[in-house]
């Protein structure tokens, strides 16, 4: 096969994250401007769902499918969080729960002390911080309870086969972008400058993530085959 002819599919699969990157850019841009509510929300919601068609195209199998399905609930959870920050979280917890089942899968075959405690850190000062940070607002106990969800996954993705410096650092992203939403709802810092962060956080976050597993579960494949 000519090399043109087999190059096309792998550009035509980055095309779809070129195409979830101008959305996420744009929805960051056009945020509370000119476009009406339904819109704003479709153009969130864009940005990572375009990341769970590209999660489709690229990697295959059972893992392939739970990559898919980890950033589909996370763009619905994207949307719904526009209109009820507790349904958006539960969303986000059921995204987290098979992003588990995904890291869980795909073990590291060793880890080292520090990797351990690393992973032990993420999994329990997580929700450390978010109740530090929420209290003594009404529903900070829900805000730890949830941040339990996104501490196992971040501890689950560092110890796992995925690259710690793309899986691990999304994940790590991730905690961060949600604690900066619990420093807001909290009143520890004010919305003027997490409005700036959480979302170039977030969604780097899950674009590390997307590329670092659908590469290597490729790359697996790719070497059963031969």
């Amino acid at each position: 096969m000519p090399p043109d002819i087999a190059a096309r599919p792998q550009i035509a699969y980055r095309l779809w994250l070129a195409a979830s990157l101008a959305t996420s850019v744009a929805y960051f841009v056009l945020r509370g401007g000119a476009l009406q509510v339904d819109a704003e929300t479709l153009l969130k919601g864009a940005g990572v769902g375009l990341l769970a068609v590209y999660a489709v195209r690229v990697a295959k199998g059972a893992d392939g499918w739970l990559l898919a399905l980890v950033m589909g609930l996370s763009a619905l959870a994207d949307m719904v969080l526009e209109r009820d920050l507790r349904w958006g979280g539960a969303t986000f917890a059921f995204a987290h729960i098979f992003a588990i089942v995904l890291y869980l899968r795909n073990p590291r075959a060793s880890r080292s002390v520090s990797q351990v405690l690393a992973a032990l850190a993420l999994m329990l000062g997580t929700p450390l911080l978010a109740a530090l940070l929420t209290m003594p607002q009404q529903g900070w106990g829900l805000a730890a309870i949830y941040s339990l969800f996104v501490g196992a996954m971040a501890a689950s993705a560092w110890v796992s086969r995925f690259p710690r410096y793309r899986v691990g650092i999304g994940a790590v992203l991730f905690v961060i972008s949600d604690l900066l939403i619990f420093a807001r709802e909290g009143q520890r810092l004010p919305d003027g400058v997490t409005s700036w962060l959480i979302w170039p956080f977030y969604y780097a976050g899950q674009f590390l993530i997307t590329i670092g597993v659908a590469g290597t579960l490729n790359r697996t494949r790719a070497e059963r085959v031969i």
